[in-house]
């Protein structure tokens, strides 16, 4: 569970730092004091896109930081493993990022630097958001596949993975065969180009690492005389009158004298006569370079013309080495192939696309086998949880939408075959509110105050198959009031039993419900507008219910209520 955050410089927040309690946290206040503003940085926090307008006007940065509490689930130990990160069992986890004015993006977990991407998916095991715009996310019918899979996780996601690896390499396969199925003309086109192409590389005789030697050697042409002056002064320091080396002859004949009395020095003379004769043959090898040193005036201009030809291929194909250009040509060589038996290996990736095919399609049918069953369950469970939230006569149902696959279609750009990277049955859920109404789907059904509800039944059913330890309601419950609006209180409250549950609410009943009762408002503070917490007493919780009951003014009456759904939401907890 997030236990607690820190905010500096983010939006209208200066610095505030907030502790967070296991149950039910509800936060309250006037539109526009910033609650809202605090979920965008947990969401920030948990790997949200980053932009330069969270940063505060006149900081250089933003910087959100959270301490959890660690409930490790067998997933989420799997994944701080498979990304290296270090934790201790039942101990905290500390996850950071900073936001620059120039929108680059700084993240940590537990001190050590990771990458968003890596911060996303450590966050998304540990929270999960409900925003507002998840009524259209909803809303949308290619998003309802993705959901059941959420649910059907465990069962579904060995097939889905089969099915994921066969259509990349059937994309790939169909992509390539629509390619070479190209207008013919648009080949014998290609055909000349790349032929002229290859031919100019072979014709340049080109040899591996050619590029890299001739630069060595231009080098040395070009600094032939200060190479002769330097390897000719150490041959002589070494072999000259007077030198080096009679001087280690010298010390070599003293030590053998005295090796010669003591056996002791022996290793001493061994190692002095060694090197002796280790300098004498590096001295030799020195004067043996020098001699063949000479300056080539023709040799230099030949290499400056061979790298200049070879600067103008690498030009012309984008290589940065002799060797990826030799790699081009060979791709080239490859393709002319392709091309020039065109007809022959079309045949062939088609028979190999139309195999791939069969295969896929046998998949995607397991794959719809398993999210039918999954479908079932995914109907009683939501109808359910309906039941609670006062949507009884709500029929619910997962639709599947058969398509006959024809395989004479494979290549078939204007009516693409119903295969995606999501399976091969597209599905939508679909409602009905009222007995007697036909099924339809939900975006064409569902009021404000019915989406709210069936996005919480949603939550409520996926928050105990994800395992996530804290979950945001961010105005959940949107369009309710009445019976309705306790209802979802209480199924929130309930919610938090497994989960740390965090919600922003305009509704008394919601907020009556709440283990842990935080104020949010914003003050002016010379120049500028900040945003603060107030965690609220039992006295000061009765007054923020009357407000949210009768707006402005407060009375006595307000007051009696706010009360009563206190002790009518204690009861409940009991």
């Amino acid at each position: 569970m997030l236990m607690e955050l820190s905010i500096r410089n983010f939006a209208i927040i200066d610095y505030l730092t907030i502790s967070f309690e296991k149950g039910l946290t509800v936060l309250t206040g006037e539109t526009g004091a910033g609650k809202s503003i605090i979920i965008d940085a947990i969401g920030q926090l948990i790997g949200g896109r980053g932009s330069v307008e969270f940063v505060r006007h006149g900081s250089k940065r933003a910087e959100i930081e959270g301490v959890f509490s660690l409930s490790l689930t067998n997933s989420l130990q799997s994944l701080l493993e498979d990304l290296g990160i270090e934790y201790d069992e039942d101990e905290t986890l500390l996850l950071k990022r900073e936001i620059t004015e120039q929108g680059k993006s700084v993240c940590r977990i537990n001190g050590k630097l990771v990458t968003l991407a890596i911060l996303r998916q450590v966050g998304h095991a540990l929270v999960d958001i409900h925003g507002q715009h998840e009524h259209q996310y909803l809303l949308q019918n290619d998003k309802h596949i993705l959901l059941l899979d959420r649910f059907a996780e465990k069962a579904i996601i060995r097939t889905k993975n089969e099915y994921a690896n066969l259509y990349n390499i059937y994309v790939k396969k169909r992509e390539k065969l629509k390619q070479l199925s190209e207008n013919e003309h648009k080949m014998m086109q290609r055909l000349d180009l790349i032929q002229y192409q290859f031919q100019e590389i072979v014709d340049a005789k080109l040899q591996p690492n050619e590029d890299e030697l001739l630069l060595d050697e231009k080098k040395k042409l070009d600094h032939s005389e200060e190479l002769y002056n330097s390897v000719f002064a150490t041959y002589d320091s070494l072999y000259g009158d007077g030198k080096g080396l009679e001087w280690t002859m010298h010390a070599m004949n003293q030590i053998e004298a005295a090796a010669a009395v003591d056996d002791n020095l022996k290793p001493l003379k061994d190692a002095v006569t060694n090197s002796y004769y280790l300098l004498e043959e590096t001295a030799f090898s020195l004067r043996d370079y020098y001699e063949n040193i000479e300056f080539d005036p023709n040799r230099l201009n030949d290499i400056e013309a061979r790298l200049s030809e070879i600067s103008q291929l690498k030009r012309k194909y984008g290589g940065e080495t002799v060797n990826e250009i030799l790699e081009y040509a060979s791709h080239l060589e490859e393709e002319i192939d392709t091309l020039k038996n065109r007809d022959e290996r079309l045949k062939q990736w088609y028979d190999e696309l139309e195999s791939i095919a069969k295969d896929l399609i046998i998949e995607g049918k397991h794959l719809t086998e398993i999210r039918k069953k999954q479908a079932i369950k995914l109907k009683k469970s939501i109808q359910k949880e309906l039941e609670n939230l006062y949507m009884k006569d709500t029929n619910f149902e997962v639709q599947f939408e058969d398509n006959d696959i024809i395989l004479d279609d494979l290549l078939n750009v204007k009516k693409r075959l119903p295969i995606s990277h999501n399976g091969i049955h597209p599905l939508i859920f679909t409602v009905s509110t009222n007995k007697g109404e036909p099924l339809k789907p939900l975006a064409k059904v569902a009021s404000g105050g019915e989406m709210s509800r069936m996005i919480l039944a949603l939550k409520t059913i996926l928050a105990s198959h994800e395992g996530v330890t804290s979950l945001i309601f961010d105005e959940v419950d949107t369009g309710v009031s009445g019976r309705v609006a306790q209802a979802i209180a209480e199924k929130i409250h309930r919610i938090s039993f497994n989960s740390q549950v965090l919600c922003i609410t305009h509704l008394p009943q919601v907020a009556a419900m709440a283990d842990t009762h935080l104020f949010i408002a914003k003050e002016n503070i010379g120049e500028r507008v900040a945003t603060y917490v107030k965690p609220l007493s039992e006295e000061h919780q009765i007054e923020e219910i009357s407000r949210m009951i009768s707006g402005v003014e407060i009375t006595d009456l307000t007051k009696e209520h706010a009360k009563e759904l206190l002790m009518q939401a204690y009861n409940t907890k009991q």
